[in-house]
């Protein structure tokens, strides 16, 4: 039998405070091993585009292997501020769907979208 997460839905949210985050496809240029971290993560080193540029973050996407995160177009909220974790500094979230088992699977980018762009 499939364990279903259940998550209770959010207050809701003004337009405005939706538009204020800063969503940006990005590509997967470097991915590095992450033993100092408390749950099993992996360091991302993304590209977002001449406007924002490369970003490190710490992300629990173990699902994917290195070599499958190299090259993805992924989604970054890019204006959340820093977070220090186990001394790596964090600069963007990674947006991914929480499976029932904890784990995170990244959103899937058209592989057209162009490095930097906003989501809408």
């Amino acid at each position: 039998m499939r364990r279903v997460l259940r998550v209770k839905a959010k207050d809701q949210i003004g337009i405005d405070d939706f538009a204020a985050v800063d969503m940006r496809v990005g590509a997967v240029v470097e991915v590095r091993a992450f033993p100092e971290a408390r749950k099993p993560a992996w360091q991302i080193r993304v590209d977002f585009g001449a406007e924002v540029g490369l970003l490190w973050t710490s992300a629990q996407v173990t699902i994917y292997s290195a070599e499958e995160l190299v090259g993805r177009r992924v989604v970054g909220a890019v204006n959340l501020g820093t977070r220090r974790i186990a001394g790596f500094e964090s600069a963007f979230l990674l947006l991914g769907a929480v499976q029932a088992d904890g784990s995170v699977v990244l959103l899937d980018v058209d592989q057209r979208a162009t490095l930097g762009s906003s989501i809408a």
